[in-house]
């Protein structure tokens, strides 16, 4: 299974020599014949309020709804992954609360590992989320335990890591622990994927310990130094360079309804479309796609068959609301995909 994947994971011990790697790679098969998807960062609730209109500074007004919703990005990824039948393992962060209970039951019922998700003193992670009759919000982030994740819990859990196939992390937890996850990583060459959300500039020490490296349209602007809706078109192409250049050995870029544009280290480039769908809410729209890359990727799919599948898997999420709950099964995918090929077979003349 791994084989094919040689030439997009880094082998600089080697100097880029397949034969050796495969050697080296051979001698460590506990790392490379492992299917295990091991997740590394946040765990959140969402506190969602509606209500007609946002209030102004010091005012008070009458909300509509309120539900709760588990979320945070790394959890959100790990259940997209657990939910399609992946072999996930969780590295986080709880709160003694009464939220860390149901955020721990969230990942549990998705089959997610959480031996590695530790309870510290103080809150669990929460988003407290208001929305208007208009689709507007506003959003205050509380990290709380998830601040807590640090490099030592990375030295900690370095066995579950080296037993891994690839790893996910994302930018919700502190990025002193997040470099320290990349130097793990790439001394023990398990591939890395890095969701570099929140959007923020990247030292190179860590972009060039990066396997793939999937930015959505914001988060590419902020790693290119464009501004905000200046991802044209005809620009996405040279966006997926830069970031090459600045040392990702991979680049998917998550681009909503224009599909993905995915740029391998062979110099191989494609832009994939993405499915037509009515969308309700794109919340963990990325989650999804990142979660499922990484179960395509352990069950010896292609880059771009494993991108496309994994657009298929964001898009059925964008049909339903909340994040977690948003994450559909194997099943529900594939009836997915042959719908939409009986659409298309109808339309086509």
């Amino acid at each position: 299974m791994r084989s094919r994947w040689h030439p997009y994971l880094r082998g600089d011990e080697h100097g880029g020599n397949l034969a050796a790697t495969a050697a080296a790679n051979a001698r460590k098969p506990e790392i490379y014949m492992s299917n295990r998807i091991v997740v590394v960062g946040s765990i959140n609730l969402d506190l969602v309020a509606a209500t007609e209109r946002i209030p102004f500074a010091g005012e008070t007004v009458a909300g509509l709804t309120f539900r709760t919703f588990p979320g945070g990005k790394g959890a959100n990824q790990a259940v997209a992954a657990g939910r399609l039948g992946g072999s996930v393992s969780m590295v986080g962060k709880l709160g003694a609360d009464v939220f860390g209970v149901q955020l721990r039951d969230s990942l549990e019922e998705a089959n997610v590992n959480t031996e590695a998700v530790e309870v510290v003193p103080g809150s669990s992670g929460v988003a407290l989320i208001t929305t208007d009759a208009k689709g507007e919000n506003a959003i205050t982030v509380v990290a709380g335990s998830n601040g807590q994740l640090s490099p030592a819990d990375i030295e900690a859990n370095v066995a579950l890591i080296r037993s891994a196939g690839i790893v996910l992390t994302q930018l919700e937890i502190p990025l002193d622990t997040v470099e320290c996850l990349a130097a793990v990583t790439a001394a023990q060459r398990v591939p890395l994927v890095l969701d570099p959300a929140p959007a923020l500039p990247l030292p190179p020490s860590l972009m060039k310990r990066i396997d793939w490296l999937t930015p959505n349209e914001t988060e590419t602007c902020v790693l290119t130094g464009r501004q905000p809706g200046e991802l044209s078109d005809k620009s996405i192409e040279d966006a997926a360079n830069a970031l090459l250049e600045l040392g990702s050995r991979n680049v998917i870029l998550k681009l909503g309804t224009r599909g993905c544009y995915v740029a391998l280290s062979d110099g191989t480039r494609r832009l994939l479309p993405a499915y037509p769908v009515h969308a309700v809410d794109t919340t963990a729209a990325g989650d999804a796609f990142n979660g499922a890359f990484a179960v395509a990727v352990m069950n010896g799919q292609e880059p771009f068959e494993a991108a496309s599948w994994a657009s298929a898997v964001a898009a059925v999420s964008v049909t339903r609301a909340g994040a977690q709950t948003s994450m559909p099964t194997t099943s529900e995918v594939d009836r997915f995909l042959e719908d939409s090929r009986c659409v298309h077979s109808r339309s086509s003349p």
